[in-house]
């Protein structure tokens, strides 16, 4: 593995903090170019980046030290050293990104599912840079495999010692978050209703992460309830809240596009 991509001096540049960022900067991009799409000013995706970058940072890492409670403790600064050690939980980065675009879309008087639909191509770009970076930093592994691309992952990194050959669940999940991409960049233009693209992006990751937690059960991933993991729980919460998200906004959208029934005589 290479936690740490090169060093300038003293100073060690992190892969997992540098690669965060390019799938900040990546979402960035793209946010913007979906913004002209949707009619709005192209700077509303830099802005839309900002406000949700520093959401998501603070909820991903209060949420992941909430359930590693045991393991910061003794040591509580150690929740500030986000670039060295890793350590981010996406749902828990969603759902600050998602309170950091209610504010921004009330402070620029925008429509929130316009800003979601903006979003939802940035969400699967910058997840699937970023999943490169748990590669390198040698996180987020999955069970063992006898697999021809099983990899050995760091168990003790300073004394030496891996795993056995185990599947590489972050390169599953950036060439998922891929698939993600462009499934939502082919129906874009189809979905009539703002807010389904963003439902739709939920919905798809949902089911992919859920996956791909069975492959990481016990070894990277928390049970919570014999048989299922912690995100498993939360993606299925989050898939039923998609699907009624899409049926609710497209019957809306169909009510405003419904032609008004004439007039009595």
């Amino acid at each position: 593995m290479f936690p740490d991509l090169f060093h300038i001096g003293p100073l060690a540049v992190h892969s997992y903090g540098t690669l965060l960022m390019l799938g900040f900067l990546a979402g960035i991009w793209l946010a913007s170019r979906q913004a002209r799409r949707l009619g709005l000013p192209a700077e509303l995706g830099i802005d839309l980046g900002l406000w949700t970058l520093v959401g998501a940072i603070i909820f991903a890492r209060g949420a992941f030290a909430a359930l590693n409670w045991p393991d910061f403790a003794p040591d509580p600064k150690r929740i500030l050293f986000i670039w060295r050690e890793g350590g981010l939980t996406f749902h828990g980065g969603l759902f600050g990104g998602t309170l950091a675009a209610v504010l921004l879309a009330r402070r620029r008087r925008v429509s929130f599912w316009s800003l979601a639909d903006m979003a939802a191509p940035a969400l699967a770009l910058g997840y699937a840079i970023a999943r490169i970076g748990c590669l390198l930093n040698g996180c987020c592994y999955g069970a063992p495999t006898s697999l021809p691309w099983g990899m050995r992952f760091p168990v003790f990194l300073d004394a030496g010692i891996t795993t056995h050959p185990s599947h590489p669940t972050q390169i599953y999940s950036s060439l998922g978050s891929l698939v993600i991409l462009a499934i939502l960049l082919k129906v874009r233009a189809r979905l009539p209703a703002r807010g389904q693209l963003f439902c739709l992006y939920l919905a798809l990751y949902s089911i992919m992460r859920a996956a791909i937690e069975v492959l990481r059960r016990d070894f990277t991933a928390v049970r919570l309830l014999d048989g299922i993991t912690q995100a498993q729980a939360v993606s299925f919460v989050i898939l039923v809240a998609a699907v009624l998200g899409l049926f609710l906004l497209g019957r809306r959208q169909a009510s405003k596009t419904r032609p008004a029934p004439p007039a009595s005589p």
